[in-house]
């Protein structure tokens, strides 16, 4: 028997929303402060956005890129993008001008959308872009004032599409519907693609791992050009809830939209979590409810876990990579787990967990023979992945992607052990990669700037614990015998050289450990900064 238009359609996370506005027009779809919008509006400037996208040249997998904090016109792009058949790349706004030039280059972007207050650093990009794209401004009444130069801005583009625009459907759910870049831990970065039928299961694995209901109102702490939002913008959607837009992450804002939208669910690495809890009193409010919250990226620290369940939040954590949509496992509760004591309940609580419901297998295996690692968990193995909820490639590079699934498997470069109840917990990263505030710092990146300033003969950077960040960059470094520099100075040069997040939070000079063979052993230093 074939398939035929009766029995298949394309999975697809657009078509959440045509389902959401049909069913619960009235809603509200997106609070921005004052600004309140229903899902029938949204769904109506969502179509006009795929149409005037057309209009204006956009075809079958052109590029899309938008650089915009957690603002209504970033969430658009979610759908209007995909409905135009294009590809959407949601930049990460905290990079410099040089990654957002490399960026548009590689993925080719045919279009960019920029909020305002990104005019000066967008203007420095594509001064080293030969082949420029178009360029739309987001002038926002709650943002900083424009002064630069606007031939097109994202209101009149959005009022020249037609609402009654019969957007098509992906001809096959292997389509690409995003790309998004991950922070180039081995040099540039690479582009992650998406498929519409894993961005739609994996938006259906949200609420299946977290147990979502009905009308959720979501608030928007995780950037959206992080692995889409992990999903959410789809997931929310899905369950006709409510994102609550917030163009700033900071402690006062997110407390006070929790208070005024009652909000439900949130999202956010344990920096927002270490923010939260040590705002200033004035800062905070008190919750009419409990909060669910997810966390990913390195483990919560267990003192900042017992602050949250306090201050009124559930805390799930979960893990994932830009190469599997974001999240795509979760640490399962077990009811068994409520009566043991608060430190053994938040070291179970930071273990990486389970797969979701949607990702096929997630285990933890030799490397070397491909063979799954004794459960017993103290044997270390690389985590690994295989299912529908992977990427489609690395865009344009054939030779990373065949590494990357060699054996049938996504290889995720982290290394861990499975415990006796099936729970997997990682030990330590192969690439040596810093994980700050939710952001992939390389080590390969940061030594390659230290090396060139003039006084440095040697450098190693490894991850040193961080309250606030999870964790920062701490450099080690030798001098050339007849040169100085300062802990200051070698942080200011980094500050001049890199975005600013990846920057070493401190300094350390000496002689470094090697083997017999000059090999820098950088597990000597991390161990001198662990405590």
């Amino acid at each position: 028997m074939k398939k035929s238009h009766a029995n298949y359609v394309p999975l697809t996370p657009i078509s959440f929303i045509r389902r959401t506005a049909e069913v619960y027009p009235t809603r509200d779809a997106i609070v921005y402060r004052e600004f309140r919008q229903s899902w029938s509006k949204t769904y109506e400037r969502c179509v006009r956005f795929a149409s005037a996208l057309g209009k204006c040249g956009i075809r079958t997998g052109d590029t899309v890129a938008v650089m915009a904090p957690n603002i209504p016109p970033l969430f658009e792009a979610h759908f209007g993008v995909p409905m135009s058949g294009a590809v959407l790349n949601a930049l990460n706004t905290r990079l410099d001008a040089a990654g957002i030039a490399y960026i548009l280059n590689h993925s080719k972007a045919r279009l960019l959308i920029i909020d305002s207050s990104f005019t000066d650093l967008v203007n420095e990009a594509l001064a080293d872009i030969k082949e420029k794209p178009a360029v739309i401004t987001i002038l926002d009444e709650y943002g900083p004032e424009f002064t630069g130069d606007c031939e097109t801005d994202y209101e009149s583009f959005i009022a020249s599409g037609d609402p009654d625009f019969a957007w098509p459907m992906p001809d096959d759910e292997w389509d690409s519907v995003s790309v998004n870049y991950t922070s180039g831990t081995t040099g540039n970065p690479k582009g992650v693609v998406y498929h519409h039928r894993g961005a739609y299961l994996n938006a259906v694995g949200n609420n299946l791992a977290w147990a979502m209901p009905h009308h959720p109102v979501y608030l928007w702490t995780l950037p959206m050009f992080h692995c889409n939002g992990w999903c959410f913008p789809w997931s929310i959607t899905a369950m006709a809830g409510t994102h609550v837009c917030l163009r700033n992450i900071e402690a006062r804002a997110i407390y006070e939209a929790l208070a005024a939208e009652q909000v439900t669910h949130l999202c956010g690495a344990p920096v927002v979590m270490s923010m939260m809890v040590n705002a200033a009193a004035e800062d905070k409010k008190s919750l009419p409810h409990r909060v669910k919250m997810m966390t990913a990226g390195a483990a919560p620290p267990s003192a900042i876990l017992g602050k949250m369940d306090a201050a009124g939040f559930d805390v799930t954590h979960t893990y994932g990579l830009t190469e599997v949509y974001g999240p795509v496992v979760v640490c399962a509760w077990q009811d068994s787990w409520n009566d043991l004591p608060a430190g053994e309940q938040a070291r179970l609580r930071a273990r990486q967990g389970v797969r979701y419901q949607v990702q096929e297998e997630f285990t933890v295996v030799d490397p070397q023979t491909m063979q799954t690692v004794p459960a017993d968990g103290e044997t270390m193995g690389e985590l690994a992945f295989r299912g529908n909820v992977v990427m489609k490639a690395y865009l344009n590079d054939e030779k990373a992607t065949e590494q990357a699934f060699a054996g049938g498997y996504f290889h995720s470069g982290d290394l861990g052990v499975i415990h006796p109840d099936g729970y997997v917990e990682i030990k330590d990263r192969s690439k040596d990669i810093v994980i700050s505030g939710g952001e992939n710092i390389s080590t390969i990146e940061v030594e390659s700037t230290l090396y060139q300033h003039p006084a440095i003969l040697e450098a190693a950077v490894v991850a040193q614990p961080d309250e606030h960040w999870g964790e920062r960059p701490c450099a080690f470094i030798t001098l050339h015998p007849d040169k100085q520099a300062t802990e200051d100075e070698i942080i200011s040069f980094c500050r001049d050289n890199l975005a600013h997040f990846k920057c070493p939070a401190r300094v350390i000079f000496g002689d470094l450990p090697k083997t017999a063979t000059g090999k820098i052993q950088k597990f000597k230093l991390r161990e001198s900064v662990a405590g």
